[in-house]
């Protein structure tokens, strides 16, 4: 189970043992949640929360990693225990795979993957949309061919070649979200992609999913012992964690898909977004609805993959220690890319 926690004022601390999460009512009463540190995974905490440091330290004990986020669900730091995930030889893997034609195996097989999933995704939604057939199969050629060029790109090291998959992915990302626009009733159209701040309430949604799952990819990249600030494509800037953004790329669908589902069964509405600064960001119940739908779909449905029922959750997870175990060559998780 994963807390959520982003009412203002709300106290989270201990009571026998337990998580108790204490919500300010109107008439100056409380309202009380209690929640066993065996049942929670992870705690997510929005700003305006009141946390003891017993809470942490039930939470440490029991591997629950809390995740401070901002308004726009984008986490801003973390409390986790201070043990490597695994054996620091596959930081040091990590390294040198960075510096060589390793890591541009992997950019290539991540990228590559994220883009056929986007052609998934709108092969799934023309199958009732019969009106708009051409079109999206005009599009999904479109990003099949750009997809074809990101499989051409061979040999030398990621720093050579990564202008290169920026463009192609870029491109196809374009052709992707003008696709899903195209395909949502008029009051939810949008014109591209736009980030911190979004520009329209889909981006807004799809905003604060990604940030959840940043926060989820960066905890299966610290359990399987990779670092998450040792990229291979994006850059290693201060503080940046580029390893995180690396490997969230072929799960963004998983985001998409939850997000666009909310919106094709029009349950979204300006009730749920308010007014920022140029933009605007999910207010409390747009929260609410967006991570009841998400976590059901991360965390409960299951999927066919590698020959078992998954969640999408123990797909991450199973990813990022096949990607840490081939780092140190206990497998072979590339194949032929």
């Amino acid at each position: 189970m994963q807390l959520n926690i982003n009412t203002k004022g709300t106290y989270l601390h201990i009571k026998d043992d337990m998580f108790e999460v204490r919500i300010k009512k109107g008439n100056g009463e409380y309202e009380k949640f209690h929640y066993s540190s065996k049942k929670v995974s992870s705690i997510i905490l929005s700003l305006g929360i009141a946390l003891t440091t017993d809470a942490v330290k039930l939470a440490v004990k029991n591997n629950i990693d809390i995740i401070f986020s901002d308004y726009d669900g984008f986490p801003i730091g973390r409390v986790w225990h201070s043990k490597l995930g695994s054996t620091t030889k596959i930081r040091k893997k990590q390294l040198e795979a960075s510096m060589n034609d390793i890591g541009l195996k992997w950019v290539k097989k991540w990228i590559i993957q994220k883009v056929q999933n986007q052609i998934d995704f709108l092969t799934d939604l023309k199958k009732h949309r019969s009106e708009k057939l051409i079109l999206i199969n005009d599009k999904i050629q479109s990003i099949e061919n750009l997809k074809n060029s990101l499989c051409l790109l061979n040999g030398g090291n990621t720093k050579d070649a990564a202008d290169t998959i920026r463009g192609l992915e870029g491109s196809a990302g374009r052709i992707y979200f003008e696709t899903l626009s195209l395909l949502l009733a008029d009051e939810y159209k949008f014109d591209g992609r736009s980030s911190r701040p979004a520009k329209d309430m889909f981006n807004a949604f799809l905003n604060y999913a990604y940030g959840v799952l940043y926060a989820r990819v960066e905890k299966a990249l610290i359990i399987a012992g990779v670092d998450p600030y040792l990229g291979f494509l994006h850059r290693d800037d201060y503080n940046q964690l580029s390893m995180v953004y690396d490997f969230i790329e072929e799960y963004r669908t998983f985001a998409d898909r939850s997000v666009y589902k909310l919106f094709s069964g029009k349950k979204v509405n300006q009730s749920h977004i308010e007014n920022i600064t140029n933009g605007y960001t999910l207010n409390k119940e747009g929260k609410i609805l967006l991570m009841e739908n998400f976590n059901k779909y991360f965390e409960e449905e299951t999927i066919r993959y590698k020959g078992r029922n998954q969640t999408r959750s123990n797909i991450i997870q199973f990813d990022a220690h096949s990607f840490a175990n081939s780092l140190i060559e206990k497998n072979d998780s590339l194949g032929d890319v």
